[in-house]
């Protein structure tokens, strides 16, 4: 086709040659070159010069349609027509590549802003897919698959998936690799894996098998196409994490909306429980004091009713506070105090649940003071001192210690009972949750709860140590150390007055 139009260049010439000259002539012969450069590239526009100069020696140079040259400077003509051929067939053939290139890009951003403004609205994984697999097949040619990870980071196929190795994916996932064709992992699958990598983590595998079976591949090895491809991928991978944390969130303020709707249902049956409550343990006290006095069995019957009126009023009790605590409506009342006295006070008021144990403390002699909410804190302590002794057999040994340990105080209730379960110890402080699931032991797995909203209120953290050999269950609670304020100096006048013995 190129020698053709040079040829045709020549014969249509031909009648112009009384009107032109020969320098006219080779115009022609170079603008057939460019053309032919616009139209086929660059090979086609060197034979299309070579062909050109040809013709124009043949056709018009004398002696005519010959190829013999009577004048040397036209060798030199027919150079410079060549090399002016070559050369601007050379320039407009890069000048075309460089435009198809241009347009390439052009439509590769094109596809990139179409499916990154397609991903910005989805809400849902399968959207994700859908869109991911349609825009991949139109800008590459190949069938796509997005493998997702179940909660134990297991890669599962989708139905109809069936040519997919997930041996191969699964390594890819793990490594945060691609494998398969086109890669230095396994090249011979014909299949390509690509991680999706997102910024928190890989959110999965994007398989794709290219439709042009004998071209397996080739594509991934340009540079452009890879790099083309990574964004897609990348842009896959965020999406999927932003969906992974839409639901994280919309959980989570589930979530809080049923803990919130809880406290409130709580705190009302709490309030509404109370002034009964404190009735029942009213009258409960009276039918034992009552005259003329009750028969043994009658008494017995009274008292079981005072102590079990008196629990159930604890727990009330436990469901306001906590529901208080959540609400934010506890605030607390802190001041400067020595340890020594909310423990003497804990114990004091825990002191019938401790009547069948050893109850031993070892405060350490050089406690500084601490700035607490007393009454809260006191309400730690006796809720660990009833939960050891509820949890360990009557004769057992519990024990408050006390010490420094870097910013902050440290107090342990330690027993030497059986422990708590291997695997619970984190989980004994949510709420509603007990030592022992099965258990015949009161109580509705609040008092330790509570313990942990107090002590965070107070910028400390409570936790279940690691026993040492012998000892059963140990829980640490820790309240900031700071700098106790400095004791006022007495004034000038009455430390002088005090020396000289004179009234002031």
């Amino acid at each position: 086709m190129a020698a053709g139009a040079s040829l045709a260049t020549a014969i249509a010439s031909v009648p112009l040659q009384p009107y032109l000259d020969l320098a006219n002539i080779a115009m022609l012969s170079l603008l057939t070159v460019v053309l032919v450069a616009v139209r086929l590239g660059r090979g086609p526009a060197a034979l299309a010069s070579l062909v050109g100069v040809a013709c124009f020696d043949f056709v018009f140079v004398p002696p005519r349609f010959s190829f013999a040259v009577g004048d040397f400077q036209y060798v030199i003509t027919f150079g410079v027509m060549l090399a002016v051929g070559l050369i601007t067939g050379h320039l407009t053939a890069g000048l075309r590549f460089q435009a198809r290139v241009a347009s390439h890009r052009e439509a590769r951003a094109r596809a990139l802003y179409e499916f990154s403004r397609e991903l910005s609205g989805v809400l849902q994984t399968e959207q994700i897919f859908d869109i991911t697999k349609s825009a991949i097949e139109r800008a590459f040619r190949a069938r796509a698959t997005l493998l997702l990870p179940d909660d134990e980071g297991r890669l599962q196929s989708p139905a109809g998936a069936e040519a997919l190795d997930l041996g191969i994916a699964q390594w890819a996932f793990d490594h945060a690799q691609a494998a398969g064709t086109g890669t230095d992992t396994l090249p011979g699958s014909a299949i390509f894996y690509l991680p999706l990598i997102a910024p928190m983590r890989t959110r999965g595998v994007l398989a794709l098998l290219p439709l042009q079976a004998p071209q397996h591949g080739r594509w991934l090895l340009v540079p452009e196409q890879r790099q083309h491809l990574d964004t897609f991928a990348a842009l896959a991978a965020i999406a999927l994490e932003r969906v992974h944390y839409i639901d994280v969130a919309q959980g989570a303020l589930l979530q809080m909306e049923s803990e919130r709707l809880r406290n409130s249902l709580l705190a009302a049956l709490s309030h509404d429980l109370r002034t009964p409550l404190t009735s029942l343990v009213g009258l409960a006290e009276s039918l034992a004091l009552s005259r003329p006095a009750l028969s043994p069995a009658q008494l017995d019957m009274a008292r079981s009713l005072q102590s079990e009126t008196v629990r159930m009023s604890a727990l009330v009790a436990n469901l306001l506070d906590m529901a208080r605590i959540e609400s934010g409506h506890v605030r607390l009342n802190l001041q400067w105090q020595a340890l020594e006295e909310v423990v003497g006070s804990a114990l004091r008021a825990s002191g019938a649940q401790l009547q069948q144990h050893k109850v031993q403390t070892q405060l350490a002699p050089d406690l500084p003071l601490v700035r607490y909410d007393a009454v809260l804190v006191e309400r730690v302590l006796c809720n660990l001192l009833e939960n050891a002794a509820k949890y360990t057999p009557p004769g057992s040994t519990i024990t408050i210690a006390a010490r420094t340990h870097g910013q902050f105080l440290q107090v342990t209730v330690l027993d030497d009972g059986p422990g708590l379960p291997p695997g619970r110890e984190e989980a004994i402080f949510e709420k509603f949750t007990r030592g022992e699931r099965e258990s015949n032991k009161p109580g509705v797995g609040l008092g330790l709860a509570i313990c942990r909203a107090i002590v965070e209120a107070h910028g400390g953290s409570i936790h279940a140590q690691k026993p040492a050999p012998g000892q059963g269950a140990a829980l640490a609670f820790t309240l900031p150390l700071g700098t106790p304020p400095a004791l006022p100096e007495p004034e000038l006048d009455d430390a002088q007055d005090f020396e000289t013995g004179k009234p002031t």
